[in-house]
């Protein structure tokens, strides 16, 4: 895939959430909600700061994110579902060696 997000864009691949509680329980597919977790495929290169340099973004592919439920466009790349949101959509980053 090539494919470079702009300006203060990031792309966004989901992580999935757990198929079972901590009880046991198998969620069925019609009651889970969309993951709002994520890895960080693809930066742009960040915004300009009164039209001299160049602000680059906090974040860098690879990194586990938190976002908002309704945050971001869904698109499909290669017949593959991502997210493109802004920078500022993002709540935080996550440990990546654990999951929430």
């Amino acid at each position: 895939m090539t494919f470079r997000p702009l300006h203060d864009r990031v792309l966004v691949r989901r992580i999935d959430e757990r198929e079972k509680t901590a009880g046991g329980v198998i969620i069925p597919d019609t009651a889970k909600e969309k993951p709002m977790e994520g890895e960080i495929i693809a930066v742009g290169k960040g915004v300009y700061a009164d039209y001299k340099e160049r602000i680059p973004l906090d974040v860098k592919p690879g990194d586990r994110i938190l976002f908002g439920k309704w945050s971001g466009s869904e698109v499909t790349i290669d017949g593959e579902e991502f997210l493109i949101m802004k920078e500022s959509d993002v709540l935080g980053v996550t440990d990546s060696n654990r999951t929430l």
